[in-house]
């Protein structure tokens, strides 16, 4: 039986849809017979419904209390994992209530208190909660973790770890990447029970677009000016990654000044200011989401032509990330370094290591094109 008529015999039929990504076809099964389930697949090869479908299935909304928790490194993420769900279980009972910093903590107690049937949060806000006693981890049966691979790292692992071991006995554990170390591997296996594991590959995925990887040289003090003229580019959306909030701060004053329709995200900025910027670019008020690596993770906005490496990534994992959030679910997009001089050399092992090929672009009367300053010097002396 093919996952979809799975799906369809088992999901209302307002949920039905024609087709199923790979990530979707191995892990629903998995999930759906309760299996513990390790999944790499690459950003935007739809893994958030891989896992919130089976959800769905399993929970039951007239029963009052939390029987699945989702938690993501972020509250962009969280956010966007909230709103997924809130569209799948419009007029069910089903209801999800978002736990996750930089909210009013009183009010979250309250919503608790309403006994939502599936939670979405970050670490530090869960963990705050669990401990007051106010989220029961007892009741829940279902955990994922969604980008994993941050969520057990050093920092977050003994909090996760807490999550899980407080969970009901037979508990479902799913972790989910699109980067999965072998460390991060064992350290999942030995939280879970024989794991179903899941590796998608990108030439595994059907693609209807492509994904231009391009580079352009550029002085680093001029980064902040190509930045501006990419910003007037007709039909470019674009988010562009610098390493440090200093540098969000002060490209956004810098281009603002020059009138460029530009807005930022980043961790100094409070839960209405984030949603108020996300908001404002997703309706395309501002050309460019300036942010730091707080963006690189599970966000997905529609449209996005370009991701732009303002600050040139030093690993994989960071380039992978980043360069993720275009090009989804098989859409045409680029992926445009700023290569400083300084970066040219890492820039360049990095995307031989990865199999990626580059393409080098120039600036030439107001449009970015293929070539070098050589060829352009020449185009223009004919």
């Amino acid at each position: 039986m093919s996952v979809i008529n799975l799906l369809n015999e088992t999901l209302q039929n307002k949920w039905k849809f024609e087709t199923t990504m790979k990530v979707q076809d191995e892990m629903i099964p998995a999930m759906l017979e309760g299996k513990d389930v390790v999944a790499e697949s690459p950003t935007g090869s739809g893994k958030t419904l891989a896992y919130v479908l089976p959800i769905l299935n399993k929970v039951n909304g007239s029963k009052k209390q939390i029987q699945a928790l989702i938690v993501a490194p972020s509250q962009e993420l969280a956010m966007q994992i909230v709103e997924v769900i809130r569209e799948w279980t419009s007029g069910t009972d089903i209801t999800v209530q978002q736990l996750i910093g930089g909210a009013n903590s009183a009010r979250q107690i309250e919503k608790l208190k309403k006994k939502p049937t599936i939670v979405v949060g970050t670490p530090g806000r869960l963990n705050e909660l669990a401990k007051a006693n106010k989220l029961k981890l007892k009741e829940i049966e279902t955990i994922v973790l969604d980008e994993c691979d941050q969520l057990l790292s050093r920092e977050y692992r003994v909090i996760v770890k807490s999550f899980i071991e407080g969970a009901a006995y037979g508990r479902q554990v799913v972790v989910v990447s699109a980067t999965i170390t072998e460390e991060i591997k064992l350290v999942a296996s030995r939280l879970m029970f024989e794991p179903v594991q899941i590796s998608i590959k990108p030439e595994d995925m059907v693609q209807v677009g492509k994904v231009v990887h391009s580079f352009i040289k550029v002085d680093e003090r001029d980064k902040t000016d190509m930045l501006r003229r990419l910003a007037h580019i007709e039909g470019l959306r674009g988010l562009a990654f610098v390493n440090n909030i200093d540098q969000v701060l002060m490209k956004e004053s810098k281009l603002k000044y020059k009138d460029a329709k530009v807005v930022t995200l980043h961790s100094d900025m409070k839960k209405e200011e984030r949603k108020k910027a996300l908001d404002a670019f997703r309706k395309g008020e501002s050309t460019i989401l300036i942010a730091t690596d707080i963006a690189a993770r599970g966000l997905d906005i529609e449209g996005l032509t370009h991701v732009i490496h303002v600050d040139a990534p030093h690993t994989i994992e960071q380039y992978t990330h980043r360069s993720g959030r275009t090009g989804r679910a098989g859409a045409d997009g680029e992926v445009l370094t700023l290569l400083s001089y300084r970066d040219e050399k890492t820039y360049k092992k990095l995307t031989r290591e990865m199999g990626v090929k580059t393409v080098q672009k120039v600036w030439n009367q107001g449009k970015l094109v293929e070539g070098n300053s050589k060829t352009v010097s020449q185009k223009r002396g004919k």
